[in-house]
C-alpha cells in the first residue's frame, strides 16, 4: 500500500472561516503533514498496543482498568495513556469497542507500518520530521514508562535526547512552530502601544519568544517594549534560550529568570502589577494547580493587562488527540490537581473549559484566535489556538 501524499485543497475552505492574519499560516502542506503525523502516531500505537501486552490483555473485552491489571502495568502511572491507546484504535476500527467502556481484539489485528509514513512525510516536508522522532522515542519508552521502571520525565528528556527536542521545539518545525506563530499574532495585538512590560512563562528554549520579537520587529507598528523578561524552570532550557535571544535581539530588553509557575511568582522576583502582558506557549496546561497558577499571573498584571496563551485546545471533550501519545508518558501532563467543570481532566483542555477556568479565576473579554468553536463541525482535528484574557474588576 502506497500513502498518498497528495495535498487536500484546503486553503480554499479555510479562507471561509479563518481570519485573513492567520490563512497564511495553515495553508495546504501544513495540513497534509498534520494528517501524516496523525496517521504515524497512530500506527506506532498499534505496537505500543503490544509491547505493554495491551493486545493480550484484551484478548477478552476489557475495561481499561482490567486491561491494565492483566498487562502487569502500574495503575497510577498506565491509566490515562493506556485509556489513550484503547480508545484511539477502537476510533480507527483497528480494535473492537464492545460497549462505551470495555474494548476487544479483533481477529488478526494488522499491523500498518509507520515508516511508511516517515517515508510520505520525507519526501513530502522534512522539516516536519522532528515530531516523528520526539513519536518514535516516546514508543519505545512505553513499555519501561507503564510498567514504572522508568519515569517518563527521565526517559524523554535524558541528556542524550536534548538534541531531538531542540529540533522539535524550534520554529524551524513547522508542526510546532504553528503555536508560537498564533500566539504572536494575539500577543502583539494585546500589547500597548508604549512602555510594554512582558513576563513569558515556561519559555523552555525560546522559540516562543523569538516568534513574538521577531513579529514585533517586522510588524512595525510602533509598539514599544520597556521589558521582557523571559523565564523557564529548567536550567539546561533557559542557558540555551538566553544565548539564542541574546544573539538574536541584543538590542531589545530581554531579561532572564528562573521560575517556577506553581510556585510565587514573588519567588522570582515578579512585583504585583508589573507586567503589560504574561505570555506562554504550550505551559498552562501543564500547571500543577491551574487555580494557583492563574490567581500569580492575575497579580503579576497591571490593572490593564492581558494574559496571552498559545495552546492545543481540545476540539471535544471525549476525542483522544494525536500528540497526546508523547506526553501522557509525563507525570506533569496527565496528573495536575482536577476541578469540576473546568479541569476534568490532565493535559489539553476545550474551549469551553479553557474560558470557564479562566472566569472562575479572576479574568474576562476572553477571546480564542481562531474560534475553535466555529471551526470544529467543519475542521474536528484543528487544535491550534491562541487565548487572550484580561483581568476582570
Amino acid at each position: 500500500m502506497t500513502y498518498s501524499t497528495t495535498p487536500p485543497g484546503s486553503q480554499q475552505a479555510l479562507a471561509a472561516v479563518l481570519p485573513a492574519e492567520l490563512l497564511g499560516l495553515f495553508d495546504d502542506t501544513f495540513v497534509r503533514s498534520c494528517e501524516l503525523l496523525e496517521e504515524y502516531v497512530h500506527r506506532l500505537a498499534v505496537g505500543v498496543f503490544r509491547s505493554t501486552g495491551l493486545e493480550h490483555a484484551c484478548t477478552e473485552s476489557a475495561t481499561v482498568s482490567e486491561a491494565v491489571r492483566r498487562a502487569g502495568l502500574a495503575p497510577e502511572i498506565a491509566q490515562v495513556p493506556a485509556a489513550w491507546i484503547l480508545h484511539t484504535l477502537a476510533s480507527r476500527g483497528w480494535i473492537e469497542q464492545v460497549d462505551g467502556s470495555r474494548y476487544r481484539c479483533l481477529p488478526a489485528l494488522s499491523a500498518p507500518d509507520p515508516e511508511e509514513i516517515f517515508a510520505a512525510q520525507t519526501t513530502y516536508d522534512p522539516r516536519c520530521l522532528p515530531g516523528y522522532r520526539i513519536a518514535a522515542l516516546a514508543a519505545e519508552h512505553y513499555p519501561g514508562v507503564l510498567r514504572g521502571t522508568v519515569t517518563g520525565e527521565d526517559a524523554l528528556f535524558a541528556p542524550d535526547h536534548i538534541g531531538a527536542w531542540l529540533e522539535y521545539f524550534s520554529n524551524d518545525n513547522p508542526l510546532y512552530a504553528i503555536a508560537n506563530s498564533v500566539g504572536a499574532i494575539a500577543a502583539a495585538h494585546a500589547l500597548p502601544i508604549d512602555g510594554a512590560t512582558v513576563l513569558e512563562l515556561g519559555g523552555g528554549l525560546g522559540s516562543g519568544a523569538e516568534a513574538l520579537l521577531d513579529h514585533l520587529q517586522k510588524a512595525d507598528t510602533g509598539k514599544t517594549l520597556l521589558a521582557y523578561r523571559f523565564t523557564e524552570i529548567v536550567p539546561a532550557f533557559l542557558r540555551r534560550a538566553r544565548k539564542l535571544l541574546s544573539a538574536r535581539f541584543s538590542g531589545q530588553p530581554v531579561s532572564f529568570a528562573w521560575l517556577d509557575m506553581n510556585e510565587p511568582f514573588a519567588r522570582a522576583g515578579v512585583a504585583p502589577g508589573s507586567c503589560s502582558l504574561v505570555y506562554g506557549v504550550n505551559v498552562l496546561h501543564v500547571a500543577r494547580d491551574l487555580a494557583t497558577t492563574l490567581a500569580e499571573i492575575r497579580h503579576a498584571l497591571a490593572d490593564d493587562g492581558a494574559l496571552v496563551f498559545a495552546e492545543c485546545v481540545r476540539p471535544f471533550a471525549d476525542r483522544p488527540l494525536h500528540v497526546e501519545f508523547v506526553f501522557n508518558l509525563l507525570d506533569s501532563f496527565r496528573a495536575p490537581l482536577l476541578v469540576p467543570g473546568w479541569r476534568p481532566n490532565g493535559g489539553f483542555l476545550t474551549p469551553e473549559q479553557w474560558t470557564a477556568a479562566l472566569e472562575a479565576n479572576g479574568f474576562g473579554s476572553i477571546e480564542v484566535l481562531p474560534d475553535i468553536v466555529t471551526l470544529r463541525a467543519d475542521y474536528p482535528s484543528f487544535m491550534v489556538a491562541a487565548i487572550s484574557a484580561r483581568r476582570a474588576a
